[in-house]
């Protein structure tokens, strides 16, 4: 009397529809669980045959084709239904509403579309409901404030378009809801305050407006919160000193003004904290979690002040006597009034259209801003690498070599020093730069970028102090023999260099291009987060989308086609060099190897195999770990990643995605591989 049937995870075991219409006969069967299995076709009606006592089908990953029949609604018993990361179309059928013992629906992943059905609303039992990834489009449904039970609820990267329905603060045990990536509008009301029990609250990615409630501080329970990239306005709430159980919250991207509140500073187990590119003022707090915090948090508020290590200016430091005190007073309140003046005098400004500035006026003012540092003496860096001791050189490139020093307080650091002062003094094209490459570092602020510590400028001798990589170059960890990167880590080094693209081309106040993204300019931490290094030929866009130099210095094989032949520089040139890097990283094959067809390149060259089996393209040494066992689960992870790289490479810039889509795109994967080896 078979009662459950397990094949799950066996990616060659081949599952046919008549295979679900046999199992019909069974009468018995309570759990059929084939996630992992190669479905062929369309889920048959016979679905609906299944036995009355089954209580669990999950068929996840599977390829599953087609829609989902009317007869599912049969299954009256029914406690748990999974079907993501299929290939579903079409609507979610009406007659689910009589799985009234429903309690775990999970589509997650699918191409679904039309609208989220009322009928859903009908599911007393359900407390997991997961819709995301998909194409519903319009309203997010009222009545699913009837979902008493309702503890999880996913709704992102969708198309719906409504308000948030204010019911849904009423459901009491709610503890996750991800509402981001879709097109909601409106605000949040105050009852967003009854909502206590929630633990993790995603409403990034929309165009919700208004301000910020202060009921929404007494959610206590919650532990991360993200409303990210929305038009909020007004002021962060006080109140959110006492959403004691933070560990996570980003307010980035957003229209929020006024002060970082003091109050947060009780917030003991916040760990992270965005809220950048927003016009926030005044002093940042440095107390309680604010003491772990750095400049990344607070990036692009013009009117901050605070310690150096938040990348603000610092604030005025008044000193106040007795009978000054009313004066000083009034001067504050002036102050606070005439600011609020500026911001929104600026804010209007903003959106007037505008000439272009010139681009060395918007170099000059940044370099004005950034901080500063000691130099340090020639005598200095002799002696902290020995003499520029051969044994210390790190790596030698085409504009000088790099050293390992050790500073007299004990500081690791490379030293880059350059060699052709007198080629860089001839090169009238500007292409190459040591000031170039020290004015941008200095300028950018962020964690997947290397910092620079100094600068050493004598008569015939330059040279940058870096931040010390002791993991060294992502190339040496490709190709060495003492290395190895599983899938994991490969993943996690690509999703930090997207990340310090994304900040590159979006997250600083003009486009810079860096023009030669190759594995040997990817520095690995002692941790193995990767930081993007040398920026010598490094291009700001300015107000443009692009700019054309005469001489192209960048690496062969890893360069755009418009770069090589007319010197066109824009930001899809990076992605161009991000997808060829993506492709090396998992494979193992350096674009420009002899061992390539003649007329093939690595681009045309992953495409011809993917198709085949990653056994056919992938790097040997990821399929001999037996770090991960499920082949499938692998094979899912690299076949996608090379599909983000393959659209990162077209011919045609235009066609090639935004940094913003690769880095959505890349997250989705790895939380997709997580879930399948899990």
């Amino acid at each position: 009397m078979l009662q459950q049937l397990r094949i799950w995870h066996n990616s060659d075991l081949v599952v046919e529809p008549s295979f679900l219409t046999a199992l019909t006969r069974c009468n018995h069967l309570e759990k059929l669980m084939i996630s992992g299995t190669s479905f062929q076709g369309t889920l048959p009606t016979s679905i609906g045959n299944l036995s009355t006592s089954m209580q669990k089908f999950t068929a996840e990953g599977c390829n599953i084709l087609g829609t989902i029949p009317d007869e599912i609604g049969n299954l009256s018993n029914i406690m748990v239904i999974v079907l993501s990361s299929n290939r579903l179309k079409g609507f979610i059928p009406k007659k689910i509403q009589q799985l009234k013992k429903l309690q775990w629906l999970e589509l997650m992943g699918n191409e679904l579309s039309g609208v989220i059905p009322d009928q859903l609303c009908d599911l007393q039992a359900l407390y997991r409901l997961y819709l995301n990834d998909n194409i519903f489009s319009e309203q997010i449904p009222n009545c699913l404030s009837n979902l008493s039970s309702l503890e999880y609820l996913h709704l992102p990267f969708n198309r719906l378009t409504s308000e948030i329905p204010s019911s849904i603060w009423d459901l009491t045990k709610l503890l996750e809801l991800n509402l981001a990536s879709n097109y909601l509008f409106g605000s949040l009301p105050p009852r967003i305050g009854n909502s206590k029990g929630l633990i993790y609250m995603d409403l990034s990615g929309n165009q919700l407006s208004g301000d910020i409630p202060e009921s929404i501080g007494g959610l206590s329970n919650l532990q991360n919160l993200s409303l990210a990239q929305n038009h909020f306005q007004g002021i962060i709430p006080e109140s959110m000193g006492n959403m004691v159980s933070l560990e996570s919250l980003d307010l980035s991207a957003n229209n929020l003004a006024g002060l970082v509140p003091k109050t947060m500073e009780s917030l003991r187990y916040l760990k992270q904290l965005n809220v950048s590119k927003n016009g926030l003022w005044g002093e940042i707090p440095s107390g309680g979690p604010f003491a772990n915090m750095s400049s990344e948090s607070f990036m692009l508020n013009l009117g901050l002040c605070g310690l150096p290590k938040f990348g603000v200016k610092p604030c005025p430091q008044p000193k106040v006597g007795n009978k000054k005190f009313g004066k000083l007073l009034i001067a504050i309140v002036a102050s606070v009034v005439l600011s609020l003046a500026i911001v929104a005098f600026i804010l209007m400004v903003m959106m007037i259209p505008r000439p272009k500035k010139n681009i060395e006026d918007i170099r000059n003012t940044e370099l004005l801003q950034s901080v500063t540092w000691r130099r340090i003496s020639l005598l200095e860096l002799e002696r902290a690498t020995n003499g520029f001791d051969d044994c210390n050189i790190l790596g030698r490139g085409s504009f000088g070599c790099v050293y390992k020093g050790v500073l007299a307080d004990g500081t690791d650091v490379a030293v880059k020093v350059f060699d052709d002062l007198e080629r860089e003094a001839n090169d009238d094209d500007g292409s190459y730069s040591n000031d170039n490459e020290c004015e941008v570092l200095r300028n950018l602020r962020h964690k997947n970028i290397i910092k620079i510590l100094s600068t050493c400028y004598t008569t015939g001798f330059r040279a940058l102090i870096l931040e010390f990589m002791p993991s060294g170059s992502l190339h040496k960890w490709l190709y060495s023999h003492n290395y190895f990167l599983d899938i994991f880590k490969r993943l996690d080094i690509m999703i930090d260099v997207a990340l310090a693209l994304e900040y590159l081309h979006q997250g600083y106040s003009v486009p810079i291009v860096h023009c030669d993204l190759k594995p040997s300019n990817v520095l690995l931490d002692g941790d193995l987060v990767a930081h993007i290094g040398d920026f010598g030929i490094s291009k700001f866009l300015g107000n443009g989308n692009s700019v054309t130099q005469t001489l192209t210095l960048a690496t062969m094989g890893y360069m755009a086609p418009e770069l090589g032949m007319e010197g066109i520089v824009s930001t899809k040139s990076d992605i161009y060099s991000f997808g060829i890097l993506v492709m090396e990283v998992f494979t193992r094959r350096n674009p420009t190897e002899e061992s390539f067809q003649e007329g093939m390149d690595i681009k045309q060259w992953v495409r011809t195999f993917v198709p085949m089996g990653i056994t056919e393209y992938a790097d040997a040494n990821l399929l001999n770990c037996s770090c991960h066992k499920d082949l499938k689960a692998e094979e899912n992870c690299i076949s996608s990643v090379m599909k983000v790289a393959l659209q990162c490479c077209e011919d045609t810039p235009r066609d090639r995605m935004v940094i913003n889509d690769v880095l959505i795109n890349l997250k989705k994967i790895k939380s997709k591989f997580l879930q399948d080896i899990h």
